[in-house]
């Protein structure tokens, strides 16, 4: 199936965040490529990618990426398409170098900003589904229905102390 999201990340240490990312998509059916794309390594391919990526049919990037954090918002200069950026947990400050740095784009370039690490690349998956959702009801159908799922093992399972 053609891709709809991009899913691409700063260096592959960053896949055992952005895989929570996919996992929802895979749930949720939406088809997805993903990539390294080193905003600071590999300039000239985010360029390429990001300048690409309409063309190519995608609707979405998910582009998640640690410390400096410079992937999201070097992406969302090179195309119209909607960003998500996803701060990946650091070690020196704990992903809040991430975040601020996501977060704090100058106004004229968006980049949706997700929560720090396992949730920002669940949600970020989430969310993807959701914008394509507007126009394919597939795809809203399977976010529905997670969420009602989601909605249901609650209200069975009250109780914290019950697993």
């Amino acid at each position: 199936m053609q891709p709809l999201v991009g899913l691409i990340m700063g260096s592959k240490s960053d896949w055992p965040t952005m895989e929570h990312a996919a996992e929802m998509l895979d749930k949720l059916g939406v088809p997805y490529e993903t990539r390294v794309v080193s905003a600071h390594r590999t300039p000239d391919l985010l360029f390429d990618y990001a300048k690409t990526a309409a063309g190519r049919g995608l609707k979405v990037i998910i582009a998640g990426a640690g410390g400096a954090a410079h992937l999201p918002g070097m992406v969302a200069s090179q195309t119209s398409l909607p960003v998500l950026g996803v701060p990946v947990q650091s070690k020196a400050l704990n992903g809040l170098d991430s975040l601020l740095s996501i977060a704090q784009m100058p106004g004229g370039i968006a980049v949706g900003t997700l929560a720090i690490g396992k949730a920002g690349a669940t949600n970020a998956g989430l969310l993807a589904a959701q914008i394509i959702g507007t126009y394919d009801s597939a795809v809203r159908a399977a976010v529905d229905t997670f969420r009602a799922a989601q909605t249901q093992t609650i209200l069975e399972n009250p109780d914290p102390r019950n697993g």
